[in-house]
């Protein structure tokens, strides 16, 4: 988009703005409700800024297009809800061992399995840091507005490009398609980040020694077709890219892996708190929840309730250290509202403790959780 000023936008189609505003160059996707806006505007938008739009057979085939497509050179994304989301988990693992950056977009909808297709749900959380096997880390960033799915967007792509990782944008229903006036960041303001390339002798190119790059534990990573020795497998592996059977060497590899993300936990904390400093009940929330969690503290404090929001933009890492605070002040309670029957609830009781109660509210019926719900929490707490 080119013309500046305020825009009526879509969630979805705020996505595919920030995305290419980041730089996406490739798709790879399935149409599937309610993301399906997603593959529609990048199959429109992507072919005039030079980039590529594939319609695959499936979700499992798109992933593993995606991989392919960054490992040639391309900021690469997918977009998919629900059933498809699992169908992507093995090649999302297989991002995860071979360190391919790629963003994937996943628009939640009620579940299990084809659940409510047009209804919105939370019920991809856990999924989101667990859904592939093996010790790794996982980066999740959850927008609750139509901007934030512009922004966080953005801030996806470079975080996947900078740690050579996946990331995933956990998106609901409501905010994929809800409709809001927005002004876009100028490109100017963005800050937009590149995979780092290898600088040294082709011949002395490691596609996964750590020590060759810049940042810390995160290895250049070079173009396929660009000269470089660069073999790719999901197996555990070398430096050079080569399967082991080596516990030395294969332990030192995941860990690495591992380690990239959670040493930098605190630096991909995203959070927003709301009346923090004289709070006795907090409300952790994210997603389009937060937003009704919002309306129900700000009324909670006009009615002389000490009430605090605290609003999880970044899902995962979890952000331990916020709550390690909270738990600090002894509150009377925290509160978690969930469009699920508690899934992030479960972190939270984990940091909080004994220290006061962590009460769920939960709601899975395909509807928003309202703000006099969470105010009458609130009330009932203290």
């Amino acid at each position: 988009m080119k013309d500046a000023g305020p825009k009526l936008l879509q969630g979805n189609e705020a996505c595919v703005e920030g995305a290419i505003a980041a730089g996406l160059k490739f798709f790879a996707g399935y149409p599937i409700t309610p993301s399906t806006e997603i593959a529609e505007l990048c199959a429109l938008r992507l072919p005039k800024v030079g980039g590529k739009f594939l319609q695959m057979e499936d979700e499992i085939a798109s992933m593993a297009a995606v991989c392919g497509a960054s490992l040639a050179g391309l900021k690469s994304m997918t977009a998919t809800s629900g059933p498809g989301f699992s169908l992507k988990q093995e090649n999302i693992g297989f991002a995860v061992e071979a360190e391919i950056p790629c963003v994937i977009v996943n628009v939640q909808r009620v579940g299990p399995s084809t659940g409510m297709p047009t209804s919105p749900a939370q019920g991809d959380v856990l999924q989101a840091r667990w859904g592939t096997h093996g010790d790794h880390e996982m980066v999740v960033l959850c927008p609750s507005s139509v901007l934030e799915a512009y922004t966080l967007t953005v801030e996806a792509f470079n975080i996947s490009e900078t740690l050579r990782t996946p990331v995933i944008l956990l998106m609901d229903e409501v905010v994929g398609h809800l409709r809001e006036k927005v002004v876009l960041p100028s490109p100017q303001e963005l800050v937009v980040k590149d995979r780092e390339l290898p600088a040294g002798a082709k011949e002395a190119y490691k596609p996964y020694a750590a020590d060759q790059g810049r940042i810390k534990g995160v290895p250049p990573l070079a173009r396929f077709g660009d000269g470089y020795k660069f073999h790719v497998t999901g197996l555990t592996h070398g430096e050079d890219g080569f399967p082991t059977n080596s516990p030395k060497v294969g332990e030192k590899q995941i860990v690495r892996i591992w380690e990239k993300i959670h040493s930098r936990r605190k630096e991909l904390s995203r959070v927003e708190m709301l009346y923090p400093e004289d709070a006795e009940v907090f409300v952790y929330a994210y997603g389009s929840t937060a937003r009704s969690a919002k309306r129900a503290v700000k009324e909670a404090r006009a009615q002389g309730i000490r009430a605090c929001l605290i609003r999880a933009m970044t899902l995962w890492p979890f952000i331990e250290d916020v709550l390690s605070d909270v738990k600090k002040k002894h509150p009377k309670a925290v509160i978690v509202p969930e469009m699920n029957l508690g899934q992030m609830v479960r972190p939270v009781k984990r940091v909080i403790g004994d220290a006061c109660p962590v009460i769920p509210l939960n709601k899975v019926a395909g509807q928003l959780i309202e703000p006099e719900e969470i105010l009458a929490a609130i009330k009932e707490a203290v």
